[in-house]
């Protein structure tokens, strides 16, 4: 072995868990094993974690009131090196936990080496990850709400534009504009209900499961919960170390809401388009192009519309990363934080960028209501006046038909053609028919919970606006 290799190589005897082994690891190893690079954002976790165990063993007796005081000075301590920039990262000590400890042990001697007494790195890590994610989880619900806040604002604002509504991307019914964004915002109802849901099983604590069987010492795991704000301890130790259901979750989670957003984007961007030009997104949310002066590209969806890709793609990572995993602990699951970290990352990214940019949109309404005249977009509604008038649905849908026939071949909407046009596909048709076929009649009729009616609209943001606080 050549001096150089010696130099890379961690002898058995530097590791915590060194005991066992008779030749150094192998340095390329050491690196692929390593999880230090990545796990480091949960250092203020794991030292929170770590105080709090250090509470519960003093009070159990583990630990004399003089250990615990000295392991939390310590601990606060490293947590000040780290955030000042003078904590240097060793990817010989493997993971952000023996770091820390490391380093603990470096600042206040054998006492820190005391610290990992009746615990495991892999309840640690459980903990670690658990208390992360309900903190990020947080962070994520106030973004959400605002981004509610925005669209409910931008829903009252526009509550009586008019505009095209559409199946197949074929002009339907009328709809106002106000009406579509609140279909946006309940699809973001039920992705913070989820998102409450998850937090629930987040909130459960597995520190005190140790390895996979619990520990000898005489622990109190519902005053450590107490202290770290769990809701409760974890019911089985086997299941508390290898448990990654609750990431799993909030990725699925996560997979929804950029499927909403990714729907958002595609509508913004066609909306946007000269061809829709529904709408106006301000340049500081778009970019143009490096050969084409004229263009004003909408960036921030689109990218928003990709994004979708990548969090979908950590799902399925996860869910295959366990899909085979034997009880208990597996060094699989150290592949669980790169796929959680990044979605957390990308949603919080994707939640600000919308949060910010809804309120800024401007509506073009004249060419909305151009746009909902074409298409004969109160074709539905010429059919619902002729039932009430004792037309039976299928005659009426009929007679409809005819007369769109004719508007096509004419070049005319409904509401353009005269009394008498109309009268010749059914003597039904009264000089009361104008009002049904004008786009206000329309979406005016629909004065129903739900409906497109503008004081719909307006007691639906209501509502939305005392259910969000």
């Amino acid at each position: 072995m050549t001096d150089q290799k010696k130099s890379d190589q961690t002898t058995s005897s530097e590791k915590p868990w060194g005991g066992r082994f008779s030749e150094p690891t192998d340095a390329f190893v050491e690196k692929f094993t390593a999880s230090v690079g990545f796990d480091q954002r949960l250092y203020h976790h794991d030292i929170t974690g770590s105080i709090a165990h250090a509470t519960m063993l003093a009070e159990v007796g583990v630990l004399t009131t003089d250990e615990r005081d000295q392991i939390i000075e310590g601990l606060k301590g490293v947590k000040a090196d780290i955030e000042a920039g003078n904590f240097q990262w060793s990817v010989s000590l493997e993971d952000v936990h023996m770091n820390i400890e490391a380093r603990l042990t470096d600042r206040i001697g054998i006492t820190g080496k005391k610290l990992h007494t009746g615990r495991s790195r892999n309840d640690q890590v459980a903990t670690d990850i658990r208390l992360y994610l309900r903190d990020e989880i947080d962070v994520i619900a106030e973004e959400l709400k605002r981004l509610q806040t925005g669209l409910l604002d931008l829903a009252e604002r526009e509550a009586d534009t008019i505009m095209p509504g559409f199946t197949h991307l074929q002009t339907a019914q009328p709809v106002t504009f106000g009406h579509h964004l609140l279909a946006w915002y309940e699809m973001l109802v039920r992705d913070a209900e989820r998102l409450q849901d998850c937090r629930k099983r987040v909130n459960v604590m597995p520190l005190g499961a140790a390895a996979l069987a619990g520990t000898t010492y005489p622990i109190d795991r519902a005053m450590t919960a107490r202290l770290l704000g769990f809701d409760r301890p974890t019911e089985n130790s086997l299941d508390s170390v290898s448990d990654r259901d609750f990431a799993i979750e909030f990725c699925s989670f996560a997979a929804l809401l950029m499927t909403h957003l990714s729907r958002f984007s595609e509508e913004l961007v066609l909306w946007t388009s000269a061809q829709f030009d529904f709408i106006d997104l301000p340049d500081r949310f778009c970019t143009g192009s490096s050969i084409m002066p004229q263009k004003k590209n909408p960036d921030v969806p689109e990218l928003v519309r990709g994004k979708t890709g990548r969090v979908n793609g950590h799902l399925i990572s996860l869910l295959t990363l366990m899909k085979s995993q034997p009880l208990a602990y597996n060094k699989d699951n150290q592949e669980d934080k790169e796929p959680l970290f990044d979605t957390v990352d990308t949603i919080k990214g994707c939640l600000k960028a919308y949060a910010d940019m809804i309120p800024a949109i401007r509506s073009k309404a004249d060419n909305m209501r151009v746009a909902a005249k074409r298409g004969f977009s109160t074709a539905t509604d010429l059919a619902d006046y002729l039932v009430k008038k004792g037309v039976p649905f299928r005659d009426a849908h009929e007679i409809v038909g005819k007369s769109v026939a004719f508007g096509v071949a004419e070049g005319r909407d409904l509401s353009d053609m005269t009394l008498e046009e109309l009268q010749q596909f059914s003597d039904h048709i009264g000089a009361d028919v104008f009002h049904v076929l004008t786009l206000e009649g329309s979406v005016q009729a629909r004065d129903h919970l739900g409906g497109t009616a503008p004081d719909q609209v307006r007691a639906a943001v209501g509502r939305a606006r005392n259910q969000l606080g």
